[in-house]
């Protein structure tokens, strides 16, 4: 029983913890690196609150050591798929009817477990599984995900408190019903806090969820279950199971209570899904909402005005941070001749001084890209620009996989603004760079708008005002994020919402009230205290 107005505490974006050389944090996140690093654990199925093993399993190996393996995944067969969305349905009832400040707190809590016991160990997990820095993994697996859980309980009591006038005698209510069956969420290997979103934002406004989780995100997803089960989570709620997404996906979207996908992954794959649900709505019990966010081919665009050491360092974070696989990473960039020359000089000598390797070792910038069909996908581009008439590599474009799937930061100069590294989403540590004539940055501006399908991430570089209205005017529908002088990448929850559209995804701003309003169903309620008792109208009195 509620015998009072609840107000979510205020929240604030989780502070990013430095490393610094001999700081405690560090201490500690490599202690526990090093004990993870050395045990083989098994990461079950989660099935209405119980960890399910079977000798189906397959290895987990860190992508940059994968002759080294830190456990086993289980997977999933469609009896499980079965259990879990049985799970699902039988545990509904009860948590829809859940007050909603309790569903807030679990996910507060969790927050704070991550915050606190566990940032060391889902940040360990994340560099040792996804092959992530000290840094990239701080500000993902811990502070993003912590943001998430903390603003969204935030966002459910301003969605909840949101209602409708009232004229005399008349109460209006608006009840947000969470959606009819449940959820089905996907998620992808490249951030361990969009995993723990993509469940969770359509639970804690009452739904019930079936999680698949990358087979390549396996060790920091377990962390997540971990996390949520000791938060307090009731069973079912959360059914996590992994295995062949065909067949996973499948099990699910034949149901006829399937009422949500939770997408983010592939445009081809996205796409997929859309049909096969289409193809299954004379099935199901009400139409599905469907919330992806997919690929990007996310650009930069300097004008003459800009400075070329802040755009340089724009374009080496945007593009080699977690080596280019982040949805939003900087893939192309348009840069003014007129500052070709210093540019080129400030890009040479800083990626000199860059490293790839393990992200045990703190000063390496660039660790392995994520398994052995991305490496072979950026070869063969690497390749394919060595043997062309039409580009060229100005830096790197060396790899190696003796140990693991290393890929060094590469720069490619291509003399075609449509050439194939400007339009193809590549996902890896590859730069694109077109250099175009200064008199001619407002037509260019309209081909970084019209050469890719996407329209995830964008950002430009100027300095006269006039030019930052007119490039905000003519790329409006380029980009879901938008950056102003600074780099495409690092959208943080509560501050820039993220999502694209076209080929992007559905633009359903994740880290945002907007993403949450997906995942209910509103009911309006008209209550009328003295209701008439004769039909009549005064009109019709002649």
């Amino acid at each position: 029983m509620s015998n009072a107005f609840y107000t979510i505490p205020e929240p604030s974006n989780e502070l990013v913890k430095s490393y610094a050389k001999g700081s405690l944090e560090r201490k500690l996140l490599f202690e526990a690196y090093d004990e993870m690093y050395k045990r083989r654990i098994v990461v079950p199925l989660y099935i209405n609150g119980e960890a399910i093993f079977t000798e189906n399993k397959e290895a987990i190996r860190p992508p940059h050591d994968f002759n080294h393996v830190v456990g086993d995944y289980v997977k999933a067969s469609p009896s499980h798929v079965k259990s879990a969305i049985d799970s699902c349905l039988k545990a509904k009832a009860d948590w829809e009817q859940m007050p909603w400040q309790d569903r807030a707190a679990i996910f507060l809590k969790a927050a704070a477990l991550i915050s606190g016991p566990y940032r060391y160990k889902i940040n360990a997990a994340t560099m040792i599984g996804q092959s992530k820095n000290v840094y990239q993994a701080e500000i993902d697996s811990a502070c993003e995900l912590i943001d998430f859980f903390n603003f969204n309980a935030k966002f459910l009591e301003e969605i909840y408190s949101s209602q409708p006038i009232s004229s005399v005698g008349i109460w209006n209510r608006t009840e947000y019903r969470p959606l009819e069956g449940f959820v089905y969420a996907i998620t992808p290997f490249n951030f361990t806090a969009i995993a723990g979103n993509l469940p969770a934002a359509p639970v804690l406004m009452g739904n019930v969820c079936v999680w698949k989780p990358s087979e390549s995100q396996m060790y920091s997803a377990n962390i997540i279950m971990e996390v949520l089960i000791e938060a307090g989570l009731p069973k079912g709620v959360i059914n996590m199971v992994s295995g062949d997404p065909v067949m996973i996906s499948d099990s699910v979207l034949n149901h006829k209570e399937f009422s949500g996908l939770h997408f983010t992954g592939s445009t081809k794959v996205f796409k997929t899904l859309w049909k096969q649900i289409a193809l299954n709505l004379d099935h199901y019990k009400t139409y599905p909402k469907i919330v992806g966010e997919t690929g990007g081919k996310d650009f930069v665009w300097a004008h003459p005005s800009a400075d070329a050491a802040i755009v340089g360092t724009a374009l080496i974070r945007g593009a080699f941070e977690y080596q280019g696989q982040k949805c939003s990473a900087a893939s192309r960039a348009y840069i003014p001749k007129s500052m070709w020359a210093e540019l080129k000089v400030f890009l040479e000598a800083e990626l000199k001084t860059i490293r790839v390797g393990s992200p045990r070792k703190v000063s390496n910038f660039i660790n392995a890209v994520i398994h052995e069909a991305s490496f072979k996908k950026l070869v063969e581009i690497i390749e394919f620009v060595k043997a062309s008439n039409d580009a060229s590599i100005l830096f790197g474009g060396g790899y190696d996989n003796n140990i693991g799937y290393f890929v060094d930061p590469t720069i490619i100069v291509a003399k075609n603004p449509n050439f194939r590294t400007m339009t193809e989403e590549l996902f890896g540590p590859i730069l694109s760079i077109y250099v175009y004539e200064d008199t001619q940055w407002e037509k260019v501006l309209k081909t970084v708008d019209q050469t890719s399908e996407y329209a995830l991430t964008g950002a430009i570089f100027a300095q006269e005002r006039s030019v930052i209205t007119k490039a905000t005017a003519i790329l409006r529908n380029s980009a879901g994020n938008f950056y102003i002088n600074d780099k495409p990448t690092g959208a943080v929850v509560g501050q820039q919402p993220f999502g694209g559209a076209r080929g992007s995804g559905t633009n359903d701003k994740a880290g945002s009230i907007y993403n949450l309003l997906r995942w209910v169903s509103p009911r309006t309620i008209k209550e009328n205290f003295v209701p008439p008792t004769n039909y009549s109208y005064p009109f019709l009195e002649e």
